[in-house]
């Protein structure tokens, strides 16, 4: 099995920090970042969320503008995307971008198809605790935003990839 069919699995390891770049779009698109539902202390530092949550954000209730790169996995992704989705929904969050693998085949990634996206291109390496990058990043990255500000969303992410809306 090559690395690409791995995109699900979980390796144990969650801490792929977005690149700053593509957090600054995603602040030009929301305005202030409120919470960040799966984050750490060192990852906050580049996103500089008002709050973080880290290993609780499934358990806790979400609110506001959100940003959100959560943990990878088979069993984690549907949890993490029906959450954010969830919370769209029921008008606890405003305002949200998340970002994930364009996963277009998984059933997780099938909610997030109803949304405006910035299909990023190339390849997005991220970041890990050391500073240093991952590379050989084996799938493309999607930022998909919820919010009515298609505009601001388009002008922020235009310059990063292929925005579909």
């Amino acid at each position: 099995m090559n690395a690409a069919q791995l995109i699900n699995q979980d390796s144990g390891d969650y801490e792929y920090y977005t690149p700053p770049f593509i957090i600054e779009a995603a602040r030009k698109t929301l305005g202030r970042i409120h919470l960040d539902p799966a984050s750490s202390e060192t990852a906050n530092q580049i996103v500089k969320a008002e709050r973080f949550l880290s290993s609780q954000g499934l358990e806790m209730r979400w609110y506001g503008n959100v940003f959100m790169n959560h943990p990878f996995s088979r069993e984690n992704n549907p949890l993490w995307i029906n959450k954010l989705v969830g919370s769209v929904s029921d008008g606890a969050v405003f305002f949200a971008c998340c970002i994930t693998y364009a996963a277009t085949s998984e059933q997780w990634f099938r909610p997030l198809l109803d949304f405006p996206q910035c299909y990023l291109q190339p390849r997005t390496n991220y970041f890990l605790p050391d500073g240093s990058v991952k590379k050989g990043v084996t799938k493309g990255s999607v930022v998909t935003y919820m919010g009515p500000n298609l505009k601001r969303f388009r002008e922020a992410f235009a310059g990063l990839g292929v925005v579909k809306v």
